[in-house]
């Protein structure tokens, strides 16, 4: 694969995460990633990272850490959709697949609607309190 492909996917994928800024707040724009968090800078913690791009040089990865939190909202997700999956939160794309970059929009947003943007949304679940 090409770099000029890698752009694409990775422009497609950053795509999916703009709508969600405000209230998100962004903590990389360049040309190795994008990423989103749910705090502002000086109240960020690695629970309150939501999600964001990486190019790499075999593949794109999106990260979606709510599914990291929640393992519940990858109910439903299409079998395809999870062979993309590496660990329990990244999706590796090496071209743009419009069929699973569609669902991967839906479990984005279905993970903004579970945390409602709370900065302490994951501290919460991992404590039993959130919903």
């Amino acid at each position: 694969m090409g770099a000029a492909e890698f752009e694409t996917v990775h422009a497609r994928l950053r795509a999916l995460l703009e709508p969600y800024v405000p209230p998100l707040f962004v903590t990389a724009d360049g040309p190795k990633g994008y990423g989103l968090d749910m705090a502002p800078e000086g109240q960020r913690e690695p629970s309150t990272w939501f999600a964001g791009t990486r190019l790499g040089a075999r593949y794109v990865s999106y990260y979606l850490m709510p599914i990291y939190v929640e393992p519940a909202l990858l109910d439903g997700v299409s079998p395809e959709l999870r062979r993309r999956m590496q660990g329990k939160s990244c999706f590796n794309f090496t071209k743009v697949d419009e069929a699973l970059i569609s669902e991967l929009a839906r479990l984005t947003k279905a993970s903004f609607e579970a945390t409602g943007g709370d900065p302490r949304w994951g501290a919460l679940k991992r404590q039993g309190i959130a919903r």
